[in-house]
């Protein structure tokens, strides 16, 4: 004990934690590259959803179908490629229902971009809650097998370390689990944010696209 006293604070708390306490760091690891990994890649997936349109939209009006479908190859984004979609069936003189059922094939088929591994960040953070908990578990135990072979002067102390060294996993199982949840909840916000803009373009475009087809050429 007295070569821990010198030892960080945390560090101190995750050697008295246990073998439990390894695998709450490998959730924690986990987690980290999950977090980093989504972050980057909704960051790029994202495009100006008002700039977009309007560039895409005067395109249309103009009758330039061309141009549009060249614009949105500039940008592979899950909204752009929802917005190709209908624009090439446009181009093919179909129906504007088959235009609509495009436009949702394709987000239907961006969803999974944007999803990603995201569910697994609330898994994760389950997870760590139940390790925490089991680490507890398993000190307690460990900790009053110890009292109940030591003699009455040093039981109180003997526990009160004991509980001390147990509460380590729970809190530590709950720090993790806290950071996934807190992230999984705003990669969803992120997630529903974006797929609420492709059909939401989708029916604007379609609008448009019908009430613009005089005017629209190869």
């Amino acid at each position: 004990m007295n070569q821990l006293e010198n030892v960080n604070p945390i560090a101190r708390a995750f050697i008295e934690g246990g073998f439990v306490m390894y695998v709450i760091l490998v959730i924690a690891v986990v987690t980290v590259i999950l977090v980093v990994e989504r972050f980057m890649a909704l960051r790029s997936l994202r495009v100006d959803k008002k700039e977009f349109t309007d560039h895409i939209f005067k395109m249309i009006i103009n009758g330039d179908m061309r141009q549009a479908v060249s614009f949105c190859d500039t940008k592979s984004t899950p909204l752009s490629n929802t917005v190709k979609a209908g624009l090439v069936q446009v181009m093919n003189k179909r129906p504007d229902e088959e235009v609509q059922v495009a436009m949702d094939a394709a987000v239907l088929r961006e969803m999974p971009k944007l999803e990603g591994f995201t569910s697994f960040l609330a898994v994760l953070g389950n997870i760590a809650v139940l390790a925490g908990l089991l680490g507890t578990i398993i000190g307690m135990i460990g900790s009053f097998r110890g009292v109940a072979m030591a003699d009455p002067a040093t039981k109180a102390q003997l526990l009160s370390q004991g509980i001390s060294h147990a509460l380590n996993c729970t809190g530590f199982g709950l720090t993790v689990a806290i950071v996934a949840i807190v992230f999984y909840g705003l990669f969803q916000h992120m997630i529903q944010k974006a797929e609420n803009e492709m059909l939401e373009t989708s029916m604007s475009l379609l609008n448009l696209v019908s009430a613009n087809r005089d005017k629209l050429r190869d």
